[in-house]
């Protein structure tokens, strides 16, 4: 794309580089939203008509296009075409974009990507300079590749599953059955090892040219459980019910919950001086870390009655001064309100249509980025014109042809 039509100054980190994405799952669209942050100049390609099957995900925040507000957070910052693959107009117009890009982001599912003319091999092969960045639930190759999965999936099938819920969670419940974490846990999770190694493909692009790079969002997860596969090496299954902190973890104030982690000796020291130094906690055999460890249970006990009498600010702002790995369970109003959240400038407004300006998660980064996010494409091709006609150089009156026979 053209320098004018990037969101971001001329110093971030992927300022000038091109991504074309066709992405129907959240961990391939995420990939995109990320990069865009970073600099890019991220197009969305979408179906005629009703667009990308993520518009109809959650109440819609807008009836007229069918916003919902899984894409609206997921595609800030991005330019919307449509593309029919289906036919040949689609495919050719698609081949003039991603000769001009630098990179090509798909999820289809890989006996689906021949058809519309996007089969590895033969795209790579086409455009020596592109990486193409598969991202898939089993990865585009191996026994599982065709298999359809989706978050529930994708994150039991990573681990971590297993071994939820542990700790406070498991003690209050103990009959619950393995959970899945809110929200879209493991597909982000995907979307996040796509743009580590998409950059690193990036970063050797002039030495080595493209690449196809093969992401597997299980296999994402799977690195989550390092912990779990580590210990399974030594012999040990870990499970819900035998996985907890050796002490700490989720505490109950009186007023709230506050989650603690002490891992080495003078986070021990000085969570007993937040204690105010209580007799049980000086008994000199603690001051061993393996003791500790066999003690755990024991030493929780003492830590949950203690924290059951304090309010979570006193406990947050002194264990902090002691140097306490502690810090409380906010809500989602409390995040948006802190001096934390404001200094770090996390969240900016979006204008997402059927709410108006709203306030949105930027990036997990702090790069260069946009003092404000562009919303999402509010309909499908909406940016058609500038995109086939400005920057590929085809007329008003092709693209409208090509919108007539269903192509864009």
């Amino acid at each position: 794309m053209s320098a004018e039509t990037s969101s971001h100054a001329d110093d971030a980190p992927l300022a000038g580089v091109v991504v074309i994405e066709r992405a129907q799952g959240v961990a391939a669209a995420y990939t995109g939203r990320t990069l865009a942050l970073m600099g890019a100049d991220v197009i969305k390609i979408e179906r005629p008509g009703s667009g990308d099957a993520l518009r109809g995900d959650g109440p819609p925040l807008d009836q007229q296009f069918n916003v919902g507000p899984m894409f609206g957070y997921l595609n800030v910052n991005k330019s919307g075409v449509t593309l029919d693959l289906a036919t040949v107009q689609g495919r050719k117009l698609l081949d003039e974009m991603l000769a001009k890009a630098e990179m090509f982001i798909d999820d289809t599912h890989p006996s689906e990507r021949a058809a519309a003319g996007i089969a590895p091999d033969e795209l790579c092969k086409k455009h020596p300079h592109l990486v193409y960045v598969s991202v898939l639930p089993y990865g585009a190759m191996g026994a599982h590749s065709d298999y359809r999965g989706y978050e529930l999936n994708e994150f039991h099938s990573g681990g971590e599953g297993y071994l939820l819920p542990n700790g406070l969670a498991i003690e209050m419940f103990p009959e619950r059955p393995p959970v899945k974490i809110y929200g879209h846990f493991a597909e982000l999770n995907g979307g996040t090892s796509a743009v580590s190694a998409a950059i690193a493909a990036l970063l050797v692009q002039p030495d080595v040219g493209g690449q196809f790079v093969d992401v597997s969002v299980q296999d994402a997860n799977v690195a989550i459980s390092c912990f779990a596969l580590q210990r399974l090496g030594e012999g040990v299954l870990e499970h819900r019910h035998a996985r907890s902190f050796q002490y700490g973890g989720v505490l109950e104030c009186s007023d709230g919950y506050v989650q603690l982690l002490t891992l080495e000796q003078h986070q021990w020291e000085g969570l007993v001086k937040l204690m105010n130094d209580p007799a049980w906690a000086l008994e000199p055999a603690l001051n061993d870390p393996l003791v500790r460890a066999r003690r755990g249970p024991e030493i929780n006990k003492h830590i949950r009655a203690w924290a059951k009498t304090q309010k979570f600010e006193d406990v947050v702002k002194r264990g902090q001064e002691l140097s306490v790995p502690l810090a409380k369970y906010a809500e989602p109003a409390e995040l948006l309100a802190s001096a934390q959240t404001r200094e770090r400038a996390m969240f900016a407004n979006v204008d997402l249509p059927g709410l108006g300006p709203t306030p949105v998660l930027m990036a997990p980064n702090q790069f260069s980025l946009p003092k404000s996010l562009r919303g999402c494409p509010a309909k499908p091709g909406a940016d058609n014109t500038r995109v086939l006609g400005e920057w590929l150089g085809h007329s008003a009156a092709e693209i409208e042809q090509w919108s007539c026979a269903g192509a864009v």
